[in-house]
């Protein structure tokens, strides 16, 4: 028997990416979650063949702000629809010099500053611990740089997101120090998201868009809504051309993902199985289902 899995690609889609070009066999449709309501229904269809399944972060029309955002709900919807791997694109900004507004960072470290979000799946009655150290999977970083070259997108790869709550943009204050953390970008979504992805052992990699550099820069010490969404207009575009590029790059069959992301509650379970919540286990159908049988 094959152990090789057919992808299916997930696209969360930041601010400004709404939908996917090129989509056949489109349907949106609602999926339930134990976790609350997710921003907003599924769309499912395939690209080139290769199933894929898209979520507006914020919700068609940007309703939802980054700290009400049901994260928790959001990633469980994205493994019930049979998601295998987690493409993000966000909208950011730049907090290096090198990185003006248009560019996009395939990012490989996060610095998680928000605190008003719930950030496990984990919760009294189930304890798990997942490593964190290397938050976004290798492999699909590899393909996202290797499209954005291909289609020519000004890009990075390598570099540090802050993750603040907002929704207010940083004082000069707190943009200098995170600059003096050597953080590369600064925006509002990734986290707890990348960490509820690798709980729900799914590989997962984030495009960040910079729309303009913070306020540390002395010639855009104030950030407007109106410059933003001027560049997050034109990054769109972009953003739409490389998720048509990297996704068919991504559908061939595959065995287990080299870095471990698919198996990132294999050590991380404490709480033993006659010591688990049967109401929390229930809940975590989706998300652990693979490993909730065996023994801690």
């Amino acid at each position: 028997m094959s152990d090789l899995i057919e992808p299916v690609i997930g696209v969360i889609g930041g601010s400004g990416l709404y939908d996917i070009d090129g989509l056949v066999e489109r349907e949106w449709r609602r999926v339930e979650s134990p976790w609350g309501e997710p921003s907003d229904e599924l769309l499912f269809g395939r690209l080139d063949g290769v199933r894929c399944v898209f979520l507006p972060r914020h919700g068609r029309g940007h309703r939802v702000p980054p700290s009400e955002l049901n994260y928790r709900a959001n990633i469980d919807v994205l493994k019930r629809a049979g998601v295998t791997e987690i493409l993000s694109v966000s909208a950011v900004g730049s907090l290096n010099g090198d990185l003006p507004p248009g560019h996009f960072v395939i990012v490989d470290q996060f610095i998680d500053r928000s605190f008003a979000r719930k950030k496990t799946f984990f919760e009294t009655g189930c304890v798990a611990h997942v490593s964190m150290a290397h938050p976004v999977c290798t492999r699909l970083g590899d393909a996202m740089e290797a499209a954005a070259r291909e289609i020519g997108i000004p890009h990075k790869r390598g570099g540090t997101y802050l993750v603040m709550e907002g929704p207010q943009f940083s004082t000069k204050a707190e943009s200098e120090l995170y600059r003096a953390w050597g953080c590369d970008v600064i925006g509002m979504t990734n986290m707890p998201e990348a960490k509820l992805a690798r709980e729900a052992e799914l590989c997962y990699a984030t495009v960040a868009m910079v729309t303009d550099f913070d306020c540390w820069h002395p010639d855009h010490d104030h950030v407007t809504v109106d410059a933003v969404v001027k560049i997050m207009h034109g990054n769109a575009d972009k953003a739409r051309a490389l998720v048509k590029q990297v996704i068919p790059s991504l559908g061939a069959p595959r065995g287990a993902c080299p870095y471990g992301c698919d198996r990132a509650l294999e050590m991380a379970l404490v709480t033993p199985p006659e010591k688990r919540d049967p109401a929390l286990m229930a809940k975590l159908d989706a998300v652990a289902g693979r490993v909730l049988g065996k023994v801690a």
